[in-house]
């Protein structure tokens, strides 16, 4: 009984690490992006903990109801990174360009909720086939990466010159989680991203490198403030790329549930609704996101990877880490506490994670034959999604705004690039 309690108790904390991983550093990024004040950074952490707690809950007891964490989207962020830019080199206000964001969520949400209500998202499903599916985890995997390598050597917010001693403990950190996760037996192996972070912290401790001035906070309780940036806006861009954007969280939605279900089987006679009752959850939570001025919460398909490092497979153990984030967020001292767990190290931690990822995303693609068609394919969308990748922001000034969020996002271009080809190039019929 205690070691099954014991057992237990290490899975609900695992989970919790790993959602308040995906969670802790895009705050900060997004705070030096926008020059908020250590308040506002801190402000806007808590809402991050509350709302990625309270999606993931929802989605596995209501939605998909599969342990997939809900987190900050990796493609939401490039457009803030893209409209912060902007904002920045016009001379424009930072505060509505976030009222803007608040509004591009909301359409993004209702879009999604009609989707999933009426199921009209089935009607699209004949788009993303195994290679579409395998190539989005692919350049999603590959994008995030230079997010989280950044991270890892140090070069969070307004950092310019990279950190090597930062570097090499997160390093370290990568490299013991895929170490304990390969050759680690019983519970060394289920948890090996929890003995990473922990270790990692405490060397990053131990070295002096863990000081952060977040707020003292005199409250016990402290509820997330609501349109903490303002009233929501819009205008015909942040329109336009909220409804395009849908259709990479949509893609998104089907990557994430299709990657877990290989690692996480279950009966497939509810996929259909499965998939309704989570891009309809998906609507719910672009509105809570909007409400509580967070970036915007996707289903992450690196869950599958981190289930397959750790086996954590059990939805209930999840639920639990899920509302135990949310409460957490609730009590300001906690919230400063959590946010000493060093950016690196939550980096290290999760690039670890995506290198199994990777593997999943090449078995979707191998599910069917690479003949010279999908090789074609897979090539011409990976050399020109990669390439734009590496083109410097200037590349885009000429366009206009609503062509520079759509056409600088390496991971938009190659999923309507992949989907494209995929239905105009049709397999030769045989007798």
């Amino acid at each position: 009984m205690n070691k099954r309690y014991l057992d237990s108790s290490f899975s609900i904390l695992q989970w919790f690490i790993f959602l308040l991983a995906n969670a802790v550093a895009l705050p900060v990024i997004i705070g030096g992006i926008f020059h908020l004040s250590i308040d506002e950074i801190s402000g806007l952490m808590q809402r991050t903990f509350f709302i990625v707690g309270i999606s993931s809950f929802i989605q596995g007891w209501l939605g998909h109801k599969y342990p997939i964490a809900d987190g900050p989207a990796g493609s939401w962020v490039s457009v803030f990174v893209i409209l912060g830019d902007i904002a920045i080199q016009q001379g424009q206000s930072t505060k509505e360009v976030l009222q803007l964001l608040e509004g591009g969520f909301i359409i993004a949400g209702l879009l999604l909720l009609i989707l999933g209500a009426t199921g009209l998202v089935h009607k699209v499903l004949f788009l993303f086939t195994p290679l579409v599916t395998g190539t989005f985890l692919l350049i999603l995997a590959l994008q995030l990466s230079g997010v989280f390598l950044k991270g890892m050597i140090g070069l969070q917010g307004e950092a310019v010159n990279p950190d090597y001693t930062v570097g090499a403990i997160s390093f370290f950190v990568f490299l013991l989680v895929i170490i304990l996760s390969v050759k680690g037996k019983g519970w060394i192996k289920s948890y090996a991203v929890l003995i990473g972070i922990s270790l990692g912290w405490l060397i990053y401790a131990l070295l002096g490198k863990g000081s952060h001035a977040f707020p003292q906070s005199s409250s016990i309780v402290k509820l997330p403030e609501l349109f903490a940036w303002g009233a929501p806006k819009f205008n015909a861009g942040i329109i336009m790329t909220a409804v395009l954007f849908t259709f990479l969280l949509v893609s998104n939605s089907i990557a994430a549930i299709s990657a877990t279900r290989q690692v996480a089987p279950k009966s497939e006679k509810d996929e259909k609704r499965e998939l309704n009752r989570g891009v309809l959850t998906g609507g719910i939570t672009h509105f809570l996101t909007s409400a509580f001025s967070t970036v915007g919460l996707v289903p992450l398909p690196v869950s599958a990877g981190f289930i397959q490092l750790t086996g954590q497979r059990k939805i209930r153990m999840f639920l639990v880490a899920s509302l135990l984030l949310s409460g957490m967020a609730l009590i300001p001292s906690v919230v400063n506490f959590l946010s000493l767990l060093p950016g690196p190290v939550a980096s290290a931690a999760l690039f670890s994670t995506f290198v199994q990822m990777i593997g999943i995303a090449f078995q979707s693609i191998l599910r069917e034959e690479l003949n010279q068609r999908r090789l074609t394919i897979l090539g011409i969308t990976l050399l020109i999604s990669i390439g734009i990748m590496f083109l410097p922001e200037s590349a885009f000034e000429g366009l206009p705004s609503v062509l520079q969020y759509v056409c600088s996002n390496g991971l938009l271009v190659g999923t309507i690039i992949v989907i494209f080809l995929e239905q105009l190039w049709k397999e030769p019929r045989t007798n």
